[in-house]
């Protein structure tokens, strides 16, 4: 593609690394049109969850390596770089290990539903507290998970 419309892939070589470097995991990037300008949107997240100060360390590190590289070309564009959010499916196995202890609610393969709460995980798949019975399931078995929010959750502690 040419330097007017960069692919995600080309936008994700350049920013991996200046990520990687501030611990932050590059989990999305959506270039789309404004008007005449673009906006381009990188999602990060780390272990523990990203900070204010994160996010903003890492639109300097996105900014410099976009600059760098002349990827965007031209063209105007407004960057914003946030944290994944609980919107997003989870895809990665460390997607599951950060969200220990939360709502989701996943469709597996075969189509059938199921609500649990996140146990262990590891490089294989994850154990799901499903109505009091764990629950352990393969990744290749998740078609989609989604983190559920929770107002008022009712703790051991509360």
């Amino acid at each position: 593609m040419s330097p007017l419309n960069p692919d995600s892939s080309r936008i994700n070589d350049v920013l991996r690394d200046p990520l990687a470097t501030l611990d932050l995991d590059l989990e999305a990037v959506e270039l789309s049109p404004a008007g005449k300008f673009r906006m381009l949107r990188i999602a990060v997240d780390k272990d523990g969850g990203v900070t204010l100060d994160d996010i903003a360390e890492a639109t300097k590190a996105v900014s410099a390596a976009l600059d760098e590289s002349d990827l965007m070309g031209e063209t105007a564009y407004t960057l914003e770089v946030t944290s994944r959010g609980v919107d997003r499916p989870l895809s990665e196995p460390r997607h599951w290990r950060r969200n220990h202890d939360r709502l989701v609610k996943a469709t597996l393969a075969d189509g059938s539903q199921l609500t649990g709460r996140v146990g262990a995980s590891d490089h294989d798949g994850v154990t799901l507290d499903v109505s009091g019975v764990e629950r352990r399931l393969a990744y290749d078995d998740i078609a989609k998970a989604l983190v559920q929010v929770e107002f008022n959750r009712k703790t051991k502690e509360s």
